[in-house]
């Protein structure tokens, strides 16, 4: 897709909006005597409106992930950033979206809420990418198609050349969630967005770098989609606290936690075959595994009475028996074990 055939992917009203602007949009100091926001002038480290542009974190995202700066946007989570692009690119009751099944939920969700008609199309055997099933459920009013890789309950990453095909082939826009490429050895397609204007990428800060609790996460795509999303996106959308936290946080690599944590997604898939009531431990790219067992519910259940607290996917499509884990400690994994033992013997919390 060229660049000149995005502006007709957009709503008609996001094209013309005329978005929320501050004083400060032109004021590029850093010191000032900011009479302009009716904040309270009284220092408490907390009393002024953050950056709603976040420069200061983009640049320094930026030289941790490649990109420009210019290419970023940050959100309240990647949830954000999923209904802008329903806000962005579909009108309400007319367009529909397309994505794998089973995937992340808050896709369906943001779907449903922007009044947009989802699409699921299932995976295929072993969790194959269905590529030629995403294209032929599209229509003319089709404006985003959702992936997640590695995709979330399955685990398993897709083949980068598959993807980017997907992308040059979809006439809208392509959504590809990378929320788990940090524990995959077949890494990210964030680069790509330089190539192709109509990919965007989600990326998280609640996985690897361990801030699930700050709520930040990233898209990477085109300058004119981060333009759009930024336009409609509330005004200070990342709180200081949060932009602040972050920042220091960022400065501390994470690289041996992410070995150490596939370490013991290995360690954990090699052991659970050993329990009788295992039927198969899928392949993990992620920082989980979806384990099929005799009786999920059950087992699901001990677990939870045990104090340990799993995802009971057992009514997911394709995924029927199924429990997905995610690697902890290895203390937390060692308790899990030791209740899958009692569990075993028949020892069995209710």
């Amino acid at each position: 897709m060229k660049k000149n055939e995005l502006e007709a992917l957009v709503r008609e009203n996001i094209r013309s909006l005329c978005p929320y602007s501050t004083a400060r949009d032109e004021y590029q100091g850093s010191l000032g005597v900011f009479l302009d926001a009716n904040e309270s002038p009284w220092p408490t480290g907390y009393n002024r409106y953050p950056d709603p542009h976040q420069k200061a974190l983009k640049e320094q995202i930026s030289a941790i992930k490649g990109l420009p700066a210019e290419n970023i946007f940050l959100g309240n989570g990647s949830d954000e950033a999923i209904d802008l692009l329903f806000r962005v690119f579909c009108e309400p009751g007319r367009d529909n979206a397309v994505a794998i099944s089973p995937s992340y939920g808050m896709y369906a969700v943001a779907a449903d809420i922007n009044d947009i008609r989802m699409r699921n199309v299932p995976l295929g055997a072993d969790f194959a990418l269905p590529a030629e099933a995403l294209l032929e459920a599209c229509d003319s009013r089709t404006k985003l198609l959702f992936l997640c890789s590695p995709n979330n309950p399955t685990g398993n990453a897709f083949d980068p050349a598959a993807l980017e095909a997907l992308v040059r082939s979809f006439p809208g826009i392509v959504v590809l969630d990378e929320a788990y490429a940090d524990f995959s050895a077949k890494g990210s397609l964030r680069a790509k967005v330089l190539e192709y204007p109509n990919l965007v990428i989600l990326q998280t800060l609640s996985k690897a770098w361990g801030l699930a609790g700050l709520r930040l996460g990233m898209a990477f795509a085109d300058e004119y989609i981060i333009r759009l999303m930024s336009m409609v996106k509330y005004p200070y959308n990342i709180n200081q606290a949060t932009q602040e936290l972050v920042s220091k946080a960022l400065r501390t690599p994470v690289g041996d936690k992410i070995a150490e944590t596939i370490a013991q997604r290995g360690r954990i898939a090699a052991a659970l075959p050993a329990y009788p009531f295992v039927r198969r431990v899928y392949p993990s790219d992620a920082n989980f595994l979806l384990v099929q067992v005799d009786d999920a519910d059950a087992l699901y259940a001990h677990l939870l009475a045990d104090g340990i607290i799993v995802r009971n996917r057992n009514r997911v499509l394709l995924c029927a028996g199924c429990l997905r884990i995610t690697i902890g400690l290895p203390s937390e994994n060692d308790r899990l074990l030791q209740s899958l033992d009692s569990y075993e013997k028949g020892d069995i919390h209710r």
